[in-house]
């Protein structure tokens, strides 16, 4: 433990680290790759795939560990469920802060498949990451505008299209997609445009995780709840490499995927309404458990 440095000087140091394990799995996951693309038979994209996900598995590892030797923090985490390897889960999470990933990551790793996230498309480009979640075959997402699909209406349902394709690929060996329902990092300034009815929460986007159940059917049957507090306030992700943060605090809810909201969200006008009211049930719950069980901690860390 490394906590006699000042705290910038841990943030600098970490970055420096950071960057060096990235840079050595990544290019450990792109020769992998090659190999993957060069052979197209599905026995070697199972294994090569297989050797992929173990290299990132590596790469979080490892930057888990840097983080343990430079700050200590109190972590709070509770499961309620049982977590399996050999599962496809839906993961669905609140979002405050960039740090919400590294927590994601760090909890779950070992405890169920490798996490894949949602991701805007025009991230491919960010150096070196961009071409490590093609190579793991995260979901790359392109969102129209409305104003656009307006003047080229051919453009409507490809967002959706593509995300059916990266789920086609899921379907092969157990995997976790991830996914902010929310669609944005929360902030007081979104949550009063959106006139947000949660007190903590903002508005959950129904589309994404609907399309992901629908696309791979029966093997979803899972969805890992998962609920970030940050009982000294949520910070970024600086804050986190200068040890800024030293508590947080993660629940983990295990619960069924049923019927009730598998369907035809595109479509089906009735099943869209039943999701919907399923969805703002759940996201209530969700607040609600924020607002009465997990923010007494912080008041009582504070009295402390």
């Amino acid at each position: 433990m490394l906590s006699f440095l000042p705290g910038k000087m841990k943030g600098v140091i970490l970055i420096i680290l950071f960057a060096i394990n990235t840079v050595f799995w990544v290019t450990l996951l792109l020769i992998v790759s090659l190999f993957r693309i060069a052979v197209p038979l599905k026995f070697w994209y199972r294994f090569t795939s297989q050797i992929s996900i173990t290299i990132a598995d590596s790469w979080i590892t490892c930057n888990n560990a840097g983080l343990a030797l430079m700050h200590k923090i109190e972590w709070d985490v509770q499961s309620s469920g049982k977590l399996e390897m050999n599962e496809w889960y839906l993961v669905v999470s609140n979002h405050q802060s960039w740090v919400d990933i590294v927590i994601l990551q760090k909890v779950l790793l070992g405890k169920i498949p490798f996490l894949k996230f949602f991701l805007k498309k025009e991230l491919i480009w960010v150096p070196v990451l961009g071409p490590a979640w093609w190579s793991l075959e995260f979901p790359f997402m392109k969102r129209y505008p409305k104003e656009l699909l307006k003047k080229k209406p051919h453009l409507k349902g490809k967002d959706i299209e593509a995300t059916r394709k990266a789920c086609e690929k899921y379907k092969t060996m157990p995997v976790s997609v991830m996914n902010f329902m929310e669609g944005t990092r929360f902030t007081p300034g979104k949550h009063r445009a959106q006139k947000s009815p949660y007190i903590n929460l903002l508005k959950p986007r129904a589309g994404g995780i609907s399309l992901v159940m629908k696309t791979m059917g029966e093997q979803l049957n899972k969805i890992a709840d998962v609920t970030i507090y940050y009982p000294e306030g949520p910070g970024s992700f600086w804050d986190l490499l200068c040890g800024n943060i030293t508590k947080i605090t993660v629940r983990i809810n295990v619960i069924p995927v049923t019927d009730e909201i598998r369907g035809d969200y595109v479509n089906d006008e009735f099943f869209v309404k039943k999701f919907q009211e399923w969805l703002n049930s759940f996201w209530k719950r969700k607040d609600d458990f924020i607002e009465n069980e997990l923010k007494p901690e912080r008041s009582q860390s504070r009295i402390a």
